[in-house]
């Protein structure tokens, strides 16, 4: 049985299953779904930050907060994944070169500084966030553990964030066309949801 990563099996499934082994040993898929949005929604407005720095937002920072998300569902919360995984066509880094290319990115945040104008600012993050997407340091929970950590960028540089409700597919597809090289929807999705507060 193939997951939607297409990892035929791993040391983080249940046997014979594409389920995610968890504390709370559900083994049915969507009842796991909905355990993970009621945990990570409880973590998240608990959640307070403590960055002084740029030099604050790095891949121990990104951890931190997949481990503050998800640490009440899986055991390995908050660690890099072990295992290459992919989804649709779409490979991911793989997992013995995830802290090394991470580090690549994370160096380009504190470089941020430089730009001025939003509009500039939006267009590196949108670079950014598109090839940490492409890294995928985590088994489960990337995308939560991303917005969450930018949006902690955002408000870092004096921009609040409210996320535009659009659905899964065109979200997908953005980031799908940033894997291709065509940011220009990422760019305007992350420039809608911020403004200066």
């Amino acid at each position: 049985m193939r997951d939607k990563y297409g990892v035929s099996h791993d040391s983080y499934c249940y046997p014979d299953s594409e389920v995610l082994q968890n504390k709370l040993n559900i083994q049915d898929y969507d009842n796991l779904v909905e355990a993970e949005l009621a945990f990570t929604a409880i973590r998240y407005s608990e959640y307070s930050s403590t960055i002084t720095s740029i030099q604050d937002f790095n891949l121990k920072h990104l951890m931190h907060l997949h481990r503050q998300l998800f640490q009440d569902i899986f055991h390995w919360a908050g660690e890099v994944r072990t295992v290459d995984i992919a989804k649709g066509e779409t490979r991911f880094c793989t997992c013995s070169r995830i802290e090394t290319e991470a580090n690549k990115q994370f160096s380009r945040i504190v470089l941020l500084e430089r730009f001025d104008s939003k509009d500039q600012l939006i267009t590196k993050i949108a670079d950014i966030f598109c090839e940490l997407n492409i890294i995928h340091p985590f088994r489960e929970g990337n995308g939560r553990t991303q917005r969450f950590f930018f949006e902690e960028l955002f408000f870092y540089f004096g921009l609040s964030v409210n996320w535009p409700d659009i659905s899964k597919d065109e979200w997908v597809n953005a980031n799908i066309q940033g894997y291709l090289g065509d940011l220009r929807s990422l760019n305007q999705i992350l420039s809608d949801a911020t403004s200066s507060m």
